[in-house]
Order: C-alpha cells, then sequence, then structure tokens
C-alpha cells in the first residue's frame, strides 16, 4: 500500500501547473499521473465516470495506459435519478466500461436540499460522499475537470465574493479523506478531449439538464463565456495561470495558520486566550485552517466575524456557540470546540458490557470505553465482575470515595470538563452501583493496591476523534 502525500507535498502542486499538451493522449497523461504521484506501478485507480465525454477520453486514456504502468482501474458512475434517461444513462456507462474492459459499479442516489441548497450543490455534495464511501484506502480517485471547467469555477467563485480558498479553485492534487483526488487533465482543453474521443469513436451522453441555463454554471458556460472568449480567446488559460499563482498563496497562508495554531492547540480544542492574542486577520486565517482540519465546512463571513469576536471576548462563565449549515463552534471556559452538527440530546448508553470478550465497546453516539491491561494500572482485574453495565449519567448520582459520599457532578467539574463532555462521560456499574467512572475515576474496592503486574488495568474513555487502540 502507497501512502498520500504529505500536505507540504500536495501544497507544492499548487493548482497543478503544467504546459498544456499539444494534444491529449494516453502517453501525456501518464506522465501527467508520474508528475503528481510518481509511479504509477502497483497503484488503484478509481475514475468518477458519469458517461460523458470528459470523463469518457480520461476512462479510454487510462485504460490505454494501464497495461505499460501496470496499475488496477476501475469506475464509478452515479446515477442521482434527477433525468428519466438516469437508468439508460447507467446502462451505457457501464457498456461502455465494458468495452475498455474496465469494471463499472453504479451507485444510485436519491438527492435531498437542505433549506437554501441549490439543487447543483446538493448533488456534488452528495456525489462526492458515495464516491468517498466506495473507495478502498489506497485507491486514487480521478475526475476529468478540465482548463474550461477551471475558468468557470474561478469566475463563480469571484461572482460569489470568495476569499483566496475559493479563488484558488480546484487543485491537480487535493488531500481527499483518506486518499487523494486527482484532477490530471485541467491544463487540457475540453476540443482537445473531443478530439481524442471522435478519433477513438469512444461515444458519450449528454446530459439535456447542462443546457438549462437556470444553472449559474450553465448560464456562464453558454451565455457568458463566448463573448469573453470573442475578446479574450486565451481566457481559460490565462485564468488557470491566475488560479496557480492564488493556490500558492492559499498555501502560505495554511502554513502561517498551522504556525498560528501551534500555540493555541489543546488537544482537540483551541485555547481562546491564545487566539485573542493574534492579530485580527491572523486569527480569521488561523480559524479557517482548524474548521478545514476539524472536517467542517467554512462558514460564511458574518459568522465568521462572530467566532472571531463575541464568541472569543464572551465571559469565562458563559457557553457561547456559533453555528452554520455544517458546523458549530462552541466555547466552555478558555477551550474552543468543533462539532460536525448542531446540538443533539446524550445518548443514553453502551448496555451491558463483557469486558474480557470485548476489551472496546463501542459507545452510542461516539466513542469507546476500554480496559486495557497495563503493569501499572490502578484496576484489579481479579476483582471485576466478567458482566458490567454502562450508562449515562441521568443527574443526581453519587460516589462513595475515601471521604464519604460525593457528588458526580462535583466530580466532573473538578475534572474541568465542557457541559457536553460530561453529559457523554460513561459510567460503569455493577449491580446498580457506580464503579467507575470512564477513566475518570475508580472506586477503591476496584483498586489494584498490591496486584501482581499481570492482574492490573486501566479504563480508558475514547472521545469520537481518538482511535481505540491508541493506547493497546
Amino acid at each position: 500500500m502507497k501512502a498520500a502525500r504529505p500536505a507540504a507535498a500536495v501544497a507544492a502542486d499548487g493548482a497543478g501547473e503544467a504546459a498544456a499538451p499539444a494534444r491529449f493522449n494516453a502517453p501525456w497523461l501518464g506522465a501527467r499521473l508520474r508528475s503528481l504521484v510518481g509511479p504509477l506501478r502497483g497503484r488503484r485507480l478509481c475514475v468518477a465516470y458519469s458517461g460523458g465525454l470528459d470523463s469518457g477520453a480520461l476512462l479510454a486514456a487510462l485504460a490505454a495506459l494501464r497495461a505499460r504502468e501496470h496499475f488496477v482501474l476501475r469506475a464509478l458512475h452515479v446515477n442521482h435519478r434527477l433525468q428519466p434517461q438516469s437508468a439508460r444513462w447507467a446502462q451505457a456507462a457501464r457498456l461502455r466500461a465494458r468495452r475498455l474492459r474496465v469494471p463499472c459499479a453504479v451507485i444510485t442516489l436519491t438527492i435531498g436540499r437542505g433549506r437554501g441548497e441549490s439543487l447543483e450543490a446538493a448533488a456534488r455534495e452528495a456525489r462526492y460522499s458515495a464516491l468517498t464511501a466506495q473507495l478502498a484506502r489506497d485507491e486514487l480517485l480521478l475526475t476529468a475537470h478540465h482548463q474550461e471547467d477551471q475558468l468557470e469555477t474561478v469566475l463563480l467563485a469571484l461572482l460569489r465574493g470568495s476569499g483566496v480558498r475559493g479563488l484558488a479553485a480546484m487543485n491537480a492534487v487535493t488531500p481527499w479523506a483518506h486518499t487523494l483526488l486527482l484532477r490530471p487533465l485541467l491544463p487540457v482543453t475540453r476540443a482537445q478531449l473531443e478530439h481524442y474521443a471522435r478519433a477513438r469513436a469512444l461515444g458519450w451522453s449528454e446530459d439535456p439538464s447542462n443546457a438549462d441555463e437556470r444553472f449559474d454554471r450553465n448560464y456562464l458556460r453558454r451565455a457568458v463565456l463566448p463573448l469573453i472568449r470573442q475578446r479574450w480567446p486565451a481566457a481559460a488559460a490565462t485564468v488557470s495561470r491566475s488560479a496557480q499563482h492564488l493556490s500558492e498563496a492559499r498555501a502560505l497562508l495554511e502554513q502561517m495558520a498551522i504556525v498560528a495554531l501551534h500555540a493555541a492547540r489543546d488537544g482537540a480544542s483551541l485555547r481562546a486566550s491564545a487566539l485573542r492574542r493574534l492579530p485580527l486577520p491572523q486569527r480569521r486565517n488561523a480559524l479557517r485552517q482548524w474548521i478545514v482540519e476539524r472536517g467542517l465546512k467554512l462558514p460564511d463571513q458574518r459568522r465568521l466575524r462572530e467566532i472571531c469576536g463575541p464568541l472569543l471576548a464572551a465571559r469565562a462563565d458563559a457557553l457561547p456557540t456559533v453555528s452554520w449549515r455544517g458546523g458549530r463552534l462552541c466555547r466552555y471556559a478558555d477551550r474552543l470546540f468543533a462539532f460536525a452538527g448542531p446540538a443533539a440530546s446524550a445518548p443514553t448508553g453502551a448496555g451491558q458490557w463483557d469486558w474480557r470478550a470485548q476489551p472496546w465497546l463501542p459507545l452510542n453516539g461516539g466513542g469507546a470505553l476500554g480496559l486495557v491491561r497495563d503493569r501499572h494500572g490502578d484496576v484489579r482485574l481479579s476483582a471485576l465482575p466478567r458482566l458490567l453495565s454502562v450508562r449515562r449519567r441521568r443527574g443526581g448520582e453519587r460516589l462513595q470515595g475515601a471521604q464519604g459520599r460525593t457528588a458526580l457532578k462535583d466530580l466532573l467539574q473538578a475534572q474541568a470538563l465542557a457541559p457536553w463532555e460530561r453529559a457523554a462521560v460513561p459510567l460503569i456499574m455493577h449491580a446498580g452501583r457506580i464503579i467507575a467512572v470512564a477513566d475518570l475515576w475508580l472506586d477503591r474496592s476496584y483498586g489494584s493496591g498490591d496486584a501482581p503486574a499481570a492482574d492490573r488495568a486501566r479504563f480508558r474513555w475514547r472521545r469520537t476523534e481518538a482511535k481505540y487502540d491508541e493506547y493497546d
């Protein structure tokens, strides 16, 4: 298995600067891919194959290249079910791939839109989510975006008031989930792809929705860009060059953000006091980077200003929150936390736990509870019942300590846990009695004392973002 390239190496590619080919063909594509990801031998490549001209030319060139470069190739076709002909297009895509001796699987989707979300955006998000879910860990995803697509993307970003990140448009190499997303055709024109396809009688499907000028991209492509090309024939190439410059600027801003975030990081959270010491532009830049690192969509400018200002400036005993479609930031005391969605009620529990048969117990709502053997651990294994029960707190629980009974609430507050963390703390019980609170507290009756090393263990509570085997 070949590891994904480091972020710095990916950033160095910018928007994939490369000379436009005199003509598009398989040898050029092979050289292009090697320049992006290194040797192709043994790689697994997956093409997002719509059945249209662009992805058809990409798939055919890869199929011609496969035997010489010794990589594994397959295609995925997404049927959005937005057109009456969708099923027929899916069947045609599968047949064309079969002629190229490329396996092609069809993913069928039902598109649901959020409030205020365009059909284009909803379909794009659903498509990429579905493609990502189908990819193996070492498999590269390739799309057929070309030079004119890059031009459209930059102009749309400009018209929407995007910053450097949006105007940098599409990179040739982008870290994607657990792998890389490749767009090797960014230097190639659509005319070159069409020439390649017609010379090989490839055949392709035309989506009639591409002529619907109610969609922004179609309006730009059909009504605006022809006028631009009349005056500036090389617009696609020159705007792509601008996108490359902006991509370099974005990489520099990301590096600056990583440096600025270093002093603010506190595990999965950030220290608000460290962020407040940054000048406002650096604070915004650092928070954008952190939000992206947490796998969230970026908030709009209004909400970003609210995060950088009122949320960070709020009193230490306040619990300010800023939410947007696709993310939520909460502050507790001096720590800033990021979440993927709206606040939800705490799950109720995980039920029975046979810790000998199942050392790690997945918890409802994410995370896991483990019992890990540890020669210095504070748990005496021989004292533990084989079958334990695990549940969330309900309020009013009390613990039996060396100094008498104490409220669970006081213990959790002393641990400086945020309110949402307190609600998620798993309680380990036997016969209706709390014998441990996650890895924060243990009833001394179950303590290791002078137990031998082989009889010792330790409870571990892994939040959602941690790996279960981190301490195994």
